[in-house]
């Protein structure tokens, strides 16, 4: 099975069946307000680094709201990739409905980026959830260090890999006070397969199939290193980022964010 292929087709139907307005607020929020899109964690990051002027790009990009929203502090110019067509669309009429003339969208697998784009970024952003859609971490930052100029920075903000070993509220096996007891391995090898609709966007529904991948934290950072990347930072939290409050505060990790430098 072509898995990203097959996840292409169930992200174009989520979105097909995506609830009323979904997305249609994210013009009038980039107009109002600073940095709308971003969790407080990434943005105060991303505000450190100097991005006046530079190059940047977000690798699985949805429908751009967290790349519009970064254009705020100044870059030169935005790129977003993202694998399904529809959503693509939704990300150049957000630019377009902003005033946002800097930022472009394509779509595609980032696994294919041309050359066309070598060596082109100061920064390549991952937000949450956007690694978990690939087998093989290897490849995916291989491409990031293609894309990113010397002394570029990769900057990654996401779920933490013990989350993938902790249940979802509504599951069997859900602790019903919130306790974070692991249900999963950390060493899960074989892929999560979802027909129940992406519930950020649709609700629940059956859906074709998303399959994704969980990654362990020596995964991640020997990935990294192995593309020739030189890792900066990791910072661990234990708040979540966009899945579930639950277990926000009771002593697990949640969340990361990574910074890496190509030198």
């Amino acid at each position: 099975m072509d898995y990203i292929q097959t996840n292409k087709a169930a992200w174009e139907e989520a979105f097909d069946r995506r609830k009323p307005r979904w997305g249609e607020d994210v013009p009038e929020r980039l107009l109002r307000e600073k940095l709308p899109f971003l969790h407080p964690d990434l943005a105060a990051e991303l505000s450190r680094l100097d991005l006046l002027g530079k190059h940047v790009a977000q690798f699985c990009c949805n429908n751009g709201r967290e790349l519009l929203s970064l254009m705020r502090l100044g870059p030169a110019s935005g790129t977003g990739f993202d694998l399904a067509d529809n959503i693509v669309s939704q990300a150049r009429d957000i630019a377009k409905r902003a005033g946002i003339q800097n930022c472009e969208f394509v779509a595609g697998n980032l696994l294919d980026i041309p050359d066309t784009y070598r060596g082109r970024f100061d920064l390549i952003l991952f937000t949450i959830g956007g690694l978990a859609w690939f087998e093989d971490l290897g490849p995916v930052f291989a491409k990031v260090s293609q894309c990113l100029r010397e002394n570029g920075t990769l900057c990654v903000h996401d779920a933490h890999p013990f989350f993938n070993m902790l249940p979802m509220p509504g599951e069997d096996c859900f602790d019903s006070a919130g306790a974070p007891i692991p249900a999963y391995s950390y060493f899960k090898a074989d892929p999560w397969v979802e027909t129940h609709g992406m519930s950020y966007m649709t609700g629940r529904y059956a859906s074709k199939p998303l399959i994704s991948f969980s990654h362990t934290m020596g995964d991640l950072v020997t990935s990294v290193a192995q593309s020739g990347l030189c890792v900066t930072k990791l910072r661990e939290f234990d708040r979540d980022v966009g899945m579930t409050d639950v277990y926000d505060g009771k002593g697990v990790p949640l969340s990361y964010l990574l910074t890496a430098q190509k030198r």
